[in-house]
């Protein structure tokens, strides 16, 4: 849609140059489609272009992966399946998990290569699938402030509930670290909507850590990531009447905390939950290489693709950018 009550456009991705009323401008596709949350009820007056930054959008190193908030999903999507990517994908299986989070956008070729990393962290939908992503392999994000303060948190702590994040007036997201010791773990994905290539209602992520701990993060389905940790004496399927990982899930989300709306109701989500969360508990402690028993909903295991640059659903439209 036309932002009719902007006055300017500045190409700049310094946060001393923002003022009330300014927007940060990404790949817009949430801006120009339903305003800026960042500006409150007031429509923004200027937009604050990254367009012109220089930041690299993925980088690799031996302390994992860097995403830079201006990093797209098409550029994002194609790292599994680039030469990096693949020499990587034996020592880090976390990398699995790109793909079917990118695809969880169920995107246009439009959205695939303008809607950024930041962009959908900072909109911060339940159902944003860059939230998944970066809260489950342990995600700290960098950001910027006026006067040039600098500050960093975890992934599962920016998100503070349906559309909010702890981000301050004038502050600018500026990237999110994967550390390889999350990278490092067996990783196993699991994705739910009421239809078919709908919005995620229910996105489970689990990593089963070198100590043999079951890390399970909950997204979609609640308001704002929950992530449970599970010694490996719980994380083993349960044996008696008393269910180790069912009482971690009540314990860890309490009934006010699953998302409603029409996309899924609070008890179905609450279900899938539980379901998803076992399924995923089966699959990451049988033996490796072993195909899992029982796989609902969605992207998952992943799939090898060529190197377009648009999404399999090219043709329908976005929910989650």
């Amino acid at each position: 849609m036309d932002l009719n009550t902007v006055e300017a456009v500045i190409r700049t991705a310094d946060p001393a140059q923002w003022r009330e009323g300014d927007a940060w401008l990404a790949g817009g596709t949430v801006l120009f489609s339903s305003g800026s949350p960042g500006t409150g009820p007031e429509p923004p007056r200027r937009l604050l272009d990254l367009g012109s930054t220089d930041w690299t959008p993925l980088a690799v190193s031996a302390a994992g992966i860097e995403l830079a908030a201006t990093c797209t999903i098409a550029q994002l999507s194609a790292f599994p399946e680039s030469v990096p990517g693949r020499e990587l994908a034996g020592d880090w299986p976390g990398v699995a998990l790109i793909r079917p989070c990118c695809e969880s956008f169920v995107a246009s070729f439009k959205v695939w290569t303008m809607s950024t990393v930041g962009g959908n962290l900072c909109t911060s939908l339940p159902a944003g699938p860059m939230i998944s992503l970066c809260a489950a392999l342990d995600g700290t994000a960098t950001i910027l402030g006026p006067g040039g303060a600098r500050r960093t948190l975890p992934v599962l702590e920016f998100v503070t509930g349906d559309g909010t994040n702890c981000l301050a007036p004038g502050e600018l997201l500026r990237s999110v670290s994967l550390p390889a010791s999350a990278l490092s773990s067996r990783v196993a994905f699991r994705r739910l909507s009421l239809s078919n290539l709908g919005r995620s209602a229910v996105l489970l992520i689990g990593r089963l850590d070198a100590d043999g701990a079951l890390v399970l993060t909950v997204t979609a389905a609640t308001k704002r990531p929950v992530q449970l940790h599970l010694l490996p004496s719980a994380a083993a399927p349960a044996d008696s009447l008393t269910d180790p990982l069912s009482e971690a899930l009540d314990a860890a989300i309490p009934d006010e905390l699953y998302h409603d709306d029409v996309h899924g109701l609070p008890a179905w989500r609450k279900d899938m939950t539980y379901r998803l969360a076992h399924e995923i508990r089966a699959e990451l402690t049988a033996p490796a290489g072993r195909d899992p028993l029982r796989v609902s909903g969605d992207f998952w295991p992943p799939r090898a693709h060529s190197t377009r640059t648009a999404p399999p659903s090219a043709g329908s439209r976005t929910e989650e950018a």
